[in-house]
């Protein structure tokens, strides 16, 4: 498990092997070599996102650590591009137009809640990211996703039907919600 934060500088790297895993995948440019940074090469969940014009353009990524940070990157940053289920496969003319994102996500930790009102108050806007679990079925938002659905109540229901379930799952009483929080780092484009 990662022990502490990653620097601007760390993160940097992270979205620069990602943008270089997917031109070596693309365009045939050399395979980037992994990061020499030993808290690169620790433990902890990641997720690549991948917008064009600003709307997402793929989101794939582990809640558990795979493997070490840079190997977890590499991995989300092909999948988000070739296997997200939402949208066709990135094209060699797209590689640079899209914006990529990368998120090191801390360790999910359950959310004690007894009502509907009291998870409400207990979610953090703009800060949490959630976790639904119900009857087998499961669904994540990234703390970002706030920022689209800034309502807690919308949130936890379109994470509800991003699980699969109905609206309102979440306040039956019967979902186990996880929360996490996430260090992103964004593509400095010019």
């Amino acid at each position: 498990m990662m022990k502490g934060r990653l620097s601007d500088e760390q993160g940097r790297a992270l979205v620069m092997l990602a943008r270089a895993t997917l031109r070596h995948r693309l365009l045939g440019e050399d395979e980037p070599q992994p990061p020499q940074d030993s808290a690169l090469g620790e433990e902890a969940a990641t997720f690549v996102t991948l917008k064009k014009a600003g709307q997402l353009r793929g989101c794939i990524g582990n809640l558990q650590p795979v493997g070490a940070i840079w190997r977890g990157v590499r991995d989300n940053a092909l999948n988000a591009a070739f296997n997200d289920p939402r949208f066709t496969p990135l094209r060699p003319d797209e590689v640079e137009r899209v914006e990529l994102h990368v998120s090191v996500l801390s360790t999910p930790r359950p959310l004690s809640y007894g009502s509907a009102e009291e998870l409400l108050a207990l979610l953090r806007p703009g800060v949490d990211g959630v976790i639904l679990r119900q009857g087998g079925r499961s669904a994540t938002f990234l703390p970002q996703v706030w920022e689209q659905l800034p309502d807690p109540r919308q949130f936890l229901d379109h994470l509800c039907r991003k699980a699969g379930l109905a609206d309102g799952c979440w306040g039956t009483g019967r979902a186990e919600i996880f929360i996490y929080e996430v260090q992103g780092f964004a593509e400095e484009r010019g």
